[in-house]
């Protein structure tokens, strides 16, 4: 059964651990061009907001691996992105990534998909919701 609103809810169990390190953010920043940034530097670093993107999109591979859905990236539009933060990930940082399923809408062989991960520390402290448009076109009948 392809991916459908009855899938709306469906949540998949955390990430491993990521820490977040001091290197990462400075590598982080210089692929942004903002690697002078004084915040992204030194022994307080904090990450740049879309630093979120590379802890989120590890939890997609539960959802692209679950054969119920019948997902391909290949067959997968990123449109929208957003983020809802409650602090700034800093090095150090041990955080792990829930994916939610929150809307599903299917138009013909297209499936507008809306997912949330949530980014908290491994001691449950909430970080960021990072929410996703997908666009999924089914794959052809042979």
């Amino acid at each position: 059964m392809p991916i459908s609103e009855d899938h709306v809810g469906r949540t998949y169990p955390a990430t491993a651990a990521y820490q977040v390190s001091r290197a990462k953010i400075a590598e982080f920043a210089a692929a942004l061009g903002d690697a002078a940034c004084p915040a992204y530097g030194g022994d307080d670093a904090v990450a740049p907001p879309t630093f979120a993107v590379v802890l989120s999109s590890a939890a997609w591979d539960a959802m692209f691996a679950d054969p119920e859905l019948g997902l391909s990236l290949s067959r997968t539009v990123h449109v929208d992105q957003r983020f809802a933060w409650r602090r700034p990930l800093r090095a150090g940082d041990e955080v792990t990534a829930t994916l939610t399923i929150e809307k599903v809408r299917a138009r013909g062989a297209t499936a507008i998909i809306t997912i949330a991960v949530d980014l908290a520390t491994t001691a449950g402290e909430p970080l960021c919701t990072a929410t996703s448009t997908l666009m999924h076109t089914a794959q052809e009948a042979a």
